[in-house]
């Protein structure tokens, strides 16, 4: 038997796993990887450094975020709260 292709992000977990959770890896994994927009400069420039870290290619603006998406839902909640917003 020939080894099968690996296309795609969760094609290195060939079988293993079962496909729910390969899918939700994928998701995970591609919304890491894509660009994001700049909370500063407010362009799609924005990549993940390292877990939590973002950083924006365009003004080099470094910020702390969650570890797959720059901004989280508790974020975004105690942001709203710090300012008096409910």
């Amino acid at each position: 038997m020939g080894k099968t292709k690996k296309i795609g992000l969760g094609g290195g977990l060939s079988v293993r796993y079962g496909a729910t959770l390969r899918k939700r890896y994928v998701d995970v994994v591609s919304e890491a990887r894509r660009l994001h927009r700049c909370p500063q400069c407010n362009s799609l420039t924005v990549s993940r450094k390292s877990v939590g870290v973002w950083i924006c290619r365009k003004c080099s603006f470094t910020f702390a975020g969650g570890a797959y998406t720059p901004v989280t839902k508790l974020g975004t909640t105690a942001r709203r709260t710090a300012r008096g917003i409910s």
